[in-house]
């Protein structure tokens, strides 16, 4: 990480330049040119979030799909106690996440490991801390049959849909070519198309990617310039400033051992790759002012302590309060427009449906 924390700091040759009357992001929000160092610095990392829902590879987003995506993630029925939902533990309210260290799940057990945002998650190379699904379709199904999560085994989910009757219309028109569409593949299929419209554009610092040097403060920009310098662009990088690679918590020191609890082994576990022992997704930076508390374990609930502890067990480095401070700052401005959600009123249950279970 030291060696890569370098090649970073060697950007510092494109530090901060005095403005030479930088433009603005054309309205067609493509980059504009400009002759800001700093953007110009920022774009050999970042990239901004595009406007409008993300793509899954195998699935053409269709209106009918995203609705009954939608209702299918806020309905608590596909739960063995019909009351936990894929929106209780990714809430659009809690920046997609659920604002507890680990999420609760069936007859109130605890997860393992803290619920990541859903926000954005269609941008990240795979999903789940240990990338054990490959997109958003294959997720999709996991925390359904999980028994410490949501408990319904995957058997049941089909005839449970299937015993209330307004989804069979409802799967109709999502799938209309499918001769029997209430089948598991179509259910995930519908909650990543769902999930892939939960973008957040136009954050700040998507602005000042486009080159619009003023929307990005004093405090901002020298957030952003630490963050670049020190070498934590090395892993928090790209459209989600996270999200694309593995990496190992602890490089440069072991973190607190709250932190790295031994019994989990994160990537180790699914890879049985041993230079995968204690790695983990790097997570997305995204919208990180409303989804504390953070790491894995999520034991950390201030965004200033998380900063420091990164910089020491990654990059072996002991920030200033002011550089910290400033890294925060720059990290709020990540906070890009929430999807605009509107609860939907679900088909309801018969006298023959599917009963939860204590």
């Amino acid at each position: 990480m030291n060696k890569i924390a370098l090649t970073i700091v060697s950007m510092s040759a494109l530090a901060l330049a005095s403005c030479q009357s930088p433009s603005p992001e054309d309205e067609s929000g493509a980059l504009a040119s400009t002759n800001d160092a700093l953007i110009l610095a920022a774009r050999e990392q970042f990239k901004p979030i595009p406007d409008g829902p993300g793509n899954v590879a195998g699935i053409k987003a269709t209106p009918e799909l995203v609705e009954l995506g939608s209702m299918l993630y806020s309905d608590p029925r596909l739960s063995a106690s019909h009351s936990i939902a894929c929106a209780a533990c990714h809430s659009m309210g809690l920046g997609g996440a659920d604002a507890r260290p680990t999420s609760l799940g069936h007859r109130w057990q605890h997860g393992g490991r803290n619920a990541p945002t859903v926000l954005n998650a269609v941008y990240n190379t795979a999903q789940f801390w240990d990338g054990r699904a490959k997109d958003l379709t294959e997720q999709a199904g996991g925390p359904i049959s999980n028994p410490i999560e949501m408990a319904m085994p995957s058997e049941q989910v089909i005839p449970m849909l299937k015993s209330i009757p307004g989804y069979a219309g409802l799967f109709a028109r999502a799938f209309p070519s499918g001769k029997d569409p209430i089948r598991m593949a179509n259910v995930q299929a519908a909650i990543a198309a769902y999930e892939a419209t939960l973008v957040t554009p136009n954050a700040p610092f998507d602005h000042f990617l486009k080159g619009d040097a003023q929307a990005l403060k004093q405090a901002e920009r020298r957030g952003l310039k630490s963050f670049i310098d020190n070498g934590c662009a090395a892993c928090h990088s790209g459209m989600n400033l996270g999200g694309g690679m593995y990496a190992k918590f602890g490089v440069a020191s072991p973190p607190p051992a709250e932190l790295l609890p031994p019994g989990d082994l994160g990537r180790f576990a699914i890879t049985k790759n041993e230079a995968d022992r204690y790695s983990y997704k790097v997570p997305t930076l995204r919208n990180i002012a409303l989804t504390a508390p953070y790491f894995h374990t999520g034991k950390v609930w201030d965004l200033n302590e998380a900063v420091a502890i990164m910089a020491n067990t990654q990059l072996g480095k002991t920030l200033p309060q002011q550089e910290v401070s400033d890294i925060v700052t720059f990290l709020k401005s990540l906070t890009g427009e929430q999807p605009k959600i509107v609860v939907p009123a679900l088909p309801p249950v018969t006298g023959t449906s599917t009963r939860p279970v204590d």
